[in-house]
């Protein structure tokens, strides 16, 4: 596995273009965490130049939060286009199970072969249902998890082999599996789920680690970043509010010797 302060650089050298379709309240928060690690954002979401520009960019990161026809169109050929030109493209299936629409959308684009999926934990066994793998659970309530990470473990590992694509649960603890090896990364703050879209920023960072990294250790290298500068973060923050300032300042201010809060464990 890369090292993960390798990969922090190596982000920052490379810079990767990343074309974001994300929800209408990530788009702000997705954008300036891809630009405090190092990455650039291109938030292109439009069918009519959605699918030539995941040609240009390293990676794509597709989110359903807020799905329209025109919008998911544009979801559905950029990550048709960003798999013809090799590029990694990362689903961030929002608050799949609540709903008929959700459900078909994400899995529509699950059968596209995304290179990463995250997601938190209700999300994920609902998705692994979706799929066809056996799961329980999946008790979300739109964007917020009704399930323990471990509980999502073993359907992560049966979505990770039923899709081909490495799985991102996120939550306290974040697990990576690619249904064969499975990495633990503990760090960050509780106080992060008070601010919307670290999640969906998550995402976006994981299509600029997937760039430079690949998919499995640019997962892990995204989670370990973001479990990083969580925590130093709220150290001595007032709220949410000066947290999400504080976020991405420590995402910018990352180095070498920022990863001693947090634990980083190949659990096979």
């Amino acid at each position: 596995m890369a090292a993960v302060p390798d990969l922090l650089t190596a982000v920052r050298e490379q810079g990767p273009l990343v074309q974001c379709i994300t929800n209408y309240v990530a788009m702000d928060l997705a954008a300036n965490a891809l630009l405090a690690v190092g990455a650039s954002p291109a938030m292109v979401s439009d069918p009519a130049e959605s699918a030539e520009f995941a040609g240009i960019a390293a990676a794509l990161t597709v989110n359903t939060g807020t799905p329209s026809p025109r919008w998911v169109e544009g979801m559905q050929v950029a990550a048709d286009a960003a798999v013809a030109a090799g590029r990694p493209w990362v689903l961030d299936p929002v608050a799949v199970g609540a709903t008929a629409l959700r459900n078909e959308i994400c899995t529509d684009l699950l059968a596209r072969r995304p290179s990463v999926v995250r997601g938190n934990a209700s999300e994920v066994l609902a998705l692994a249902g979706l799929a066809g793998v056996a799961s329980s659970g999946g008790q979300g309530r739109g964007v917020d998890a009704g399930d323990s990470v471990d509980a999502a473990l073993e359907a992560a590992r049966g979505l990770a082999v039923r899709s081909g694509a490495v799985v991102v649960v996120t939550g306290p603890t974040d697990l990576v599996t690619d249904g064969e090896r499975l990495v633990r990364i503990t760090g960050g703050s509780p106080l992060m789920a008070r601010i919307t879209a670290t999640g969906c920023a998550l995402t976006a960072v994981t299509g600029a680690y997937a760039a430079v990294g690949g998919a499995f250790d640019g997962a892990v290298a995204a989670c370990a970043v973001f479990a990083a500068a969580g925590g130093r973060a709220a150290q001595g923050v007032r709220g949410p509010g000066s947290l999400r300032v504080a976020l991405l300042d420590e995402l910018h201010l990352l180095d070498q010797d920022s990863f001693t809060g947090v634990e980083i464990e190949e659990v096979a």
